[in-house]
C-alpha cells in the first residue's frame, strides 16, 4: 500500500514533498510523490528561482496512475502546499479518484496556507478553496495555529479557544484534527489532537529556532499520517509524532552553523534515527471537551 503525496517541491533545501517523502518512506511507506511547484529553495530565503507546475500536470500525473491500475493500492492521500487554486481542484479529483478505487483510503490535509508572524504567504483563491472544499473533504487535517485561525475565524488564546477551533473544523468535515503548534507559555510549544470524541495535548520546550524551520509542518503531518495508518490511535500517534519531530529539531539546531546568515534546514538525513527510534518520548495530556 502507498501514499499519494502532492505538495511543493525544492532542490535545495526541506519543504513539502522534500521534507515529507524521506519520513514517510523511512518509517516504511512506499510514496508516490506529485510536485505542484518546483523551486530551487523555499520562499523563506526572500528569492528563489522555479515555477508553479500547474493543476493539468498534478491530474495528468494521477491519470497515468489510474491507467496503471495502481490506485486501489493507495491507502491515504496527503497534501500540502499547492502553487495556486487550480492545483486544489486537482487535488479534489485526486482524492475522489483514489476513493473510488479503495473506499477505505484517506485523505491528510496540510492547509498550507501561512504561519504566525508572517501572515499569508500563497496565492489569492488558496485559502477559499482550502476552507469551502478541501478541508470538508478531508477525514484528516493539520493545520498550524494561524491556519485554524484563518479556517475558524477563532483566536486561540488558551487550551479552551483551541478546542473550540478544533469543534468547529469537526463540524466542517474532518474526524481527526491536529493543531501542530500553538503557543500557551513563553519557552513552551504545544500540539494538540481531537478525534471528536477525545483531545490530547502535549507540550515541549521551545527550541531557539528564530523565525521557525521550513518543511517542519509538512513533516510533521507525514509523520503524523504514517503513523496513525500504523497505529490509528490518536494519543499514541501523538507521542510518537512529537518525539520525531523534536528529535530532528534538535538535531537540526544542535548541527547547525549558529552565526549563518541563511535560513537554518532541517538536517533531515543527518536526524534520521529520530523518526523511527526518537531520543526523548512525551506524554500527552487528556483535555476535558
Amino acid at each position: 500500500m502507498a501514499i499519494l503525496s502532492i505538495q511543493s517541491h525544492v532542490v535545495y533545501g526541506y519543504a513539502g514533498n522534500t521534507a515529507a517523502v524521506f519520513p514517510m518512506q523511512r518509517l516504511g511507506r512506499q510514496v508516490w510523490a506529485v510536485n505542484t511547484v518546483e523551486f530551487s529553495n523555499h520562499t523563506g530565503y526572500g528569492s528563489w528561482r522555479g515555477k508553479v507546475l500547474g493543476a493539468d500536470l498534478v491530474s495528468d500525473l494521477v491519470s497515468g496512475l489510474e491507467e496503471r491500475g495502481v490506485l486501489k493500492d493507495c491507502e491515504a492521500v496527503l497534501s500540502g502546499y499547492l502553487g495556486d487554486a487550480g492545483a486544489g481542484q486537482a487535488v479534489i479529483d485526486a482524492v475522489k479518484k483514489v476513493r473510488k478505487k479503495n473506499p477505505s483510503a484517506l485523505y491528510c490535509c496540510d492547509p498550507v496556507m501561512g504561519d504566525t508572524g508572517r501572515g499569508f504567504y500563497v496565492k489569492p483563491g488558496i485559502p477559499e478553496i482550502l476552507k469551502n472544499e478541501i478541508v470538508p473533504l478531508a477525514d484528516i487535517v493539520c493545520p498550524n495555529q494561524f491556519e485554524i485561525e484563518a479556517l475558524t475565524g477563532v483566536k486561540i488564546k488558551s487550551i479552551e479557544t483551541a478546542v473550540k477551533a478544533v469543534n468547529l473544523l469537526h463540524e466542517m468535515g474532518p474526524s481527526v484534527v491536529l493543531v501542530t503548534s500553538f503557543k500557551q507559555n513563553e519557552n513552551e510549544i504545544s500540539m494538540l489532537v481531537s478525534d471528536k470524541k477525545d483531545v490530547y495535548l502535549v507540550t515541549t520546550r521551545e527550541l531557539p529556532l528564530g523565525a521557525g524551520v521550513a518543511g517542519t509542518g509538512d513533516m510533521t503531518s507525514a509523520v503524523f499520517l504514517s503513523r496513525y495508518l500504523e497505529t490509528k490511535d490518536i494519543k499514541k500517534t501523538l507521542e510518537l509524532c512529537t518525539a520525531s519531530v523534536f528529535g530532528v529539531l534538535e538535531d537540526s539546531y544542535n548541527t547547525s552553523a549558529k552565526n549563518s546568515s541563511m535560513p537554518m534546514e532541517l538536517k533531515l538525513i543527518e536526524a534520521q534515527d529520530q523518526l523511527v527510534n526518537p531520543t526523548h518520548s512525551f506524554k500527552t495530556e487528556k483535555i476535558q471537551k
